[in-house]
């Protein structure tokens, strides 16, 4: 069990009758209301018209996950939803050799628990301080019943989700070591572009070991792979979680985009 949850005096929710990790009041608390949100756009509640998010509002409430905290258990029992409004977060998976997958990032804007599924099918770690959006799960069918275009968005998002999923297969069945990285990267200056960032600078703020077990490399592999980027040129970096994308052309061709 995360040791910040147990200090913060919450169960583990993968053990028999634990509560759920957002079930004390000290990692809830009120909505503060759409109106101010800087990431709605990005959001499935988008879809929603102004006049509308109201109703989100009463069903909503707002989480504060620091750095390190676990949001969610693999094979823990799905009773709420959420979207990102501030910060990052990893999706892993263990295999059953004991070797950590880390299917994706999650940013501003992004969903988390769209599925059929009864279970979370991954753990979901925050890697900087973050800020959700909680919803329980039957306020946010009731809402989709009560605005068929949230839950269209909802489906526009996952089908999104898919195509990415799809993109990192290609990268990690195709590509070598450097044309993943490559590959990373410009997927991650693009996210970050349309949440207000520059195309040709990435911020990193996971660990070396999270692109690693997301591309499927060793650690020692993906700081080459770095080292060989930028003595190309196509990188520059003083700082390890901040990279400039110094030829973005380079970098696609690498990549085969």
């Amino acid at each position: 069990m995360d040791t910040k949850l147990r200090a913060r005096g919450v169960s583990d929710p993968a053990s028999p009758g634990a509560r759920h990790p957002l079930s004390g009041s000290a990692r809830r608390a009120s909505h503060s209301g759409c109106e101010a949100c800087l990431t709605r756009h990005l959001a499935v509640c988008a879809a929603l018209p102004a006049s509308e998010t109201h109703a989100l509002e009463a069903a909503a409430g707002e989480l504060v996950l620091p750095a390190g905290a676990t949001l969610v258990h693999e094979g823990g029992t799905r009773r709420d939803v959420y979207t990102v409004t501030r910060g990052m977060l990893r999706r892993v998976r263990l295999l059953p050799d004991g070797r950590r997958l880390v299917a994706g990032f999650l940013m501003e804007g992004d969903f988390i628990g769209f599925s059929s599924a009864a279970h979370y099918k991954h753990t979901i770690e925050a890697i900087t301080e973050c800020v959700l959006c909680v919803f329980p799960m039957q306020n946010m069918r009731r809402l989709c019943e009560r605005y068929p275009e949230l839950e269209a968005g909802m489906l526009a998002q996952a089908c999104t989700e898919l195509d990415a999923t799809r993109a990192s297969l290609m990268l990690l069945g195709r590509l070598g070591p450097s044309e993943r990285l490559a590959g990373f990267l410009v997927d991650m200056a693009e996210r970050q572009q349309r949440r207000g960032g520059r195309v040709d600078r990435v911020d990193l703020p996971m660990t070396r070991a999270d692109i690693a077990d997301h591309l499927g490399l060793t650690i020692e592999t993906v700081s080459r792979s770095f080292t060989k980027l930028r003595q190309a040129g196509a990188l520059a970096f003083d700082d390890p979680r901040r990279i400039d994308l110094v030829d973005l052309a380079t970098l696609r061709s690498t990549a085969g985009l």
